[in-house]
């Protein structure tokens, strides 16, 4: 049976050969010279296409080989489906099959992702409108869109491409995906821990079982990109705390049948941990020794912290940036003593050679300036590398707050050794903010704030702004513009324009009312990178008007500023000796912000002091404030804050004090737990009323302290948090009002304190602050004198604001 098997196996190779043989002979074609080329078959393709593409003219000598060539050219234009060469009486004729052409892109049942995005992503590789369509590409495309799924857990999702051929040789391209539900982790384990326990090591992942804010913080969805970056943050606990030899020895992920839900098992070694015996310099540190082993974080006799010698490290890398070396090498090796478990740390040095930037290229920016971003940087083209230089650019243009991302790389240039180029890449965020602010009262219910406003309007880095408050006690409408570039120095200058309408707390309706109107311009001047000089003059004007001119109603201090005169049988204002007062106030302030972030911030000091001066007009005073923030991590999942601020204000030149021009407190960015702007010193009530108007004083002293945790449920998501705060401050009178006891003067001087919990949430139209306090220093009501009554506290517990910090 085997031999006769053989026997029919070597006749049946024969004959194909054979067959291939007689083909070869029957297809080859005898040289000749070409006399016409036709093309047949074309539909959109233009015929001059062709005719470019072909390595053949007439009067050339046309081969198979020749041919053959031909044929690949045009295969590899990618327009054709089919190609084929005829010869008729020395006449090339081109037959080509199109390929169908792409009408339509469209994506069905996506949720997860923007379609408009994915559009894009397709577009990148040659799927879109109009280009040819190619089956294997529409494969590689419906394979990385599961990929994509995979990525976000979500494993059971289907994606089914569906072409459908329409008039003209064209077809559409249809994505249908069936997302499924995503895959959640079920369990976490870390397995071969003793130093610390299970929970405290896995408190450090952002990924975890889920909680009852899942659905908002999504933390219990499976990504390989967040197990990484977690497996990382756990090695960096175990490396900063002396355990040199710690590693990682797997990582398991089971998924259940029905793909539904997930288990990590974390296979670990801790190893022994070691302490600092010393550390050594070897290598070439160009002559600057001194200097290098001032940059030394690492602490011989202290536990080993693999993030001292990293910062070391980087630290030697980027002093070396800072002489042109942009390629220097710095390396940590360590001597282990495993005996005394102990190691020496030699930091080897290589400084190979110099550089200089040739280009500096932008992406990423679709709708901000390239300019906006170029004039950030301070590492400039055709000048050496400066790694400080470098830094401190892409910090500059993260600070811009147009960008979610920020990144630059430097790329080697082929052939050119000494010479490098700058990759600064930015991903672009919405900036246009949108915010609002509410809060209740017995006085006027419920208050609104609203203001818009454009950061980077029309991509040129100019913002625009505008204001508006429809409070009952305080109307007001600003629009304010910048230009961070004024000058090309990077002098800033801001117009402002601004109409309010204000009356302030009472406990009885009035209809008196106190009008500001103006503009200002102001110019910021930056004497270092880092600080910031500012310089402002402006023209206003503040009219009093009494209203249905009935006294009690009308706050006495302003009647007393403006000189108004009342009846006294009728109660009804007569005249007011200035009904309007004018002034051109001069101000001059200083700025330093190195925080990490200005949404949520984690560490950094934030630093603000203006001086404000009435140089003309009607109004002679000065006004000071400075405000003072700080931000300390304790761990990853806490921050503990500080906030200060201080004023003090005065007249001069025998003027009185404009009282419209006081400090106010209570409220959001303030104490807490009080109404906003209702603590201080109170106007005199009069006609049996036992509350008067807030006025503000001239002297302003408020502490904050707050401890921002993880929210419950949420992880270590940091766009929820949950956060305690104490706040305690005032404001106070220059000098003593005559017409007040010393029970009411006491009382207005006395701190007020207050205790709370509160939300923090980066939500999409801004940062949410909600806050709920409870006084603990309060003014209680006292009509003990009820000649000189003391009015209770204006208390409101529950407050939010969005746009709005600390």
């Amino acid at each position: 049976m085997n031999k006769k098997f053989s026997r029919f196996r070597l006749r049946s190779v024969a004959m194909l050969v054979a067959s291939a043989l007689s083909a070869t002979a029957a297809w080859a074609i005898e040289p000749f010279t070409v006399r016409d080329i036709r093309v047949e078959g074309l539909q959109r393709v233009e015929p001059g296409t062709i005719f470019a593409s072909l390595p053949l003219r007439v009067g050339d000598t046309y081969n198979d080989e020749r041919g053959s060539a031909a044929i690949r050219a045009l295969f590899d234009l990618g327009l054709f489906k089919d190609v084929r060469i005829d010869v008729v009486d020395n006449v090339l004729v081109v037959i080509v099959e199109e390929r169908p052409t792409i009408a339509d892109v469209d994506f069905v049942g996506t949720k997860e992702f923007d379609k408009a995005a994915l559009q894009k992503a397709l577009r990148e590789v040659g799927l879109a409108d109009g280009r040819p369509y190619d089956k294997a590409l529409a494969d590689r495309a419906e394979q990385e869109l599961k990929r994509q799924y995979i990525s976000r857990s979500l494993y059971n999702a289907q994606v089914v491409t569906t072409v459908t051929p329409i008039e003209r040789n064209r077809v559409n391209l249809t994505f249908t995906v069936t997302e499924g539900e995503p895959a959640r982790i079920r369990e976490v384990h870390i397995v071969g821990n003793k130093a610390f326990s299970e929970g405290t090591l896995l408190d450090l992942f952002d990924q975890d079982a889920g909680g009852w804010m899942s659905w908002y913080t999504k933390s219990n969805q499976y990504s390989r990109a967040k197990l990484n970056a977690d497996l990382e943050t756990l090695r960096s606990y175990y490396i900063t705390r002396g355990y040199l030899e710690f590693r990682i020895d797997s990582t398991q992920v089971a998924i259940s049948p029905d793909r539904q839900d997930l288990s990590i098992t974390v296979n670990i070694t801790e190893g022994e941990k070691f302490v600092v015996a010393g550390v050594k310099l070897e290598g070439n540190y160009l002559g600057r020794d001194d200097e290098f082993k001032s940059l030394v974080t690492i602490k011989p006799g202290e536990p080993y912290n693999g993030e001292q010698v990293t910062e070391t490290t980087k630290a030697f890398t980027d002093y070396f940036g800072t002489f042109g070396y942009a390629f220097a090498r710095v390396q940590a090796e360590p001597e282990i003593d495993r005996v005394n478990n102990r190691v020496t740390l030699t930091l080897k040095a290589e400084p190979s050679r110099r550089v200089y930037v040739r280009r500096v290229a932008v992406a990423g920016n679709n709708k901000t300036r390239d300019e906006v971003i170029r004039r950030e940087f301070r590492q400039y083209e055709a000048s050496w590398y400066d790694g400080d230089k470098i830094k401190l650019s892409r910090d500059r243009v993260d600070r811009l707050g147009f960008f979610t991302d920020v990144n630059v790389e430097t790329q080697e240039v082929p052939g050119s050794p000494d010479q490098v180029d700058l990759a600064i890449s930015v991903t672009e965020k919405p900036t246009g903010t949108l915010q609002l602010g509410a809060g209740f009262s017995s006085a006027e219910k419920v208050s609104l704030t609203f203001g818009i406003a454009q950061e980077n309007v029309f991509g040129s880095g100019n913002y625009l702004g505008l204001q508006v408050n429809t409070s009952k006690y305080a109307r007001t409408l600003s629009l304010t513009t910048t230009d961070p570039y004024f000058t090309k120095d990077g002098i800033s200058r801001t117009f402002g324009v601004f109409h309010t309408t204000t009356r302030p707390y009472y406990s009885v309706d009035g209809d008196y009312r106190l009008v500001n109107e103006g503009g200002s311009v102001r110019f910021g001047v930056p004497f270092s990178e880092v600080d910031t000089i500012f310089f402002g003059i402006g023209l206003e004007r503040y009219r009093f008007d009494p209203g249905g001119n009935v006294a009690y109603l009308t706050p006495q201090s302003y009647r007393t500023y403006f000189g108004c005169t009342a009846n006294a049988s009728t109660g009804l204002v007569t005249a007011c000796a200035n009904d309007s007062v004018w002034g051109v106030p001069l101000s001059i302030g200083w700025s330093r912000d190195d925080r990490d972030s200005a949404l949520v911030p984690t560490r950094g000091k934030l630093q603000r002091a203006n001086l404000e001066v009435g140089a003309g007009g009607d109004m002679k005073y000065w006004k000071s404030s400075y405000s003072y923030q700080q931000f300390f991590p304790i761990s990853k999942q806490y921050t503990f804050a500080i906030n200060g601020e201080v004023g003090y204000a005065k007249a001069y030149g025998n003027k009185p004090y404009p009282i419209f021009k006081n400090f106010y407190a209570g409220g959001l960015g303030s104490v807490r737990g009080f109404e906003q702007n209702s603590l201080g010193p109170r106007d005199v009530p009069l006609f049996g009323q036992t509350e008067g108007a807030a006025l503000g004083g001239t002297k302003k002293a408020i502490f904050n302290m707050e401890l921002s945790t993880p929210f419950p449920g949420a992880g270590n998501d940091r766009t929820l948090r949950l956060y305690g705060f104490f706040d305690v401050g005032n404001v106070f009178a220059g000098s003593r009002d005559s017409t007040l006891s010393d029970a009411q003067w006491k009382a207005q001087q006395k701190l007020r304190a207050s205790v709370g919990l509160g939300i923090s949430w980066i939500s999409p139209l801004g940062p949410l602050r909600l806050a709920y306090a409870i006084p603990v220093k309060q003014q209680k009501e006292d009509l003990t004198d009820p000649s000189h009554p003391i009015p209770k506290d204006r208390i409101q517990r529950l407050q939010f604001q969005i746009g709005t910090s600390f």
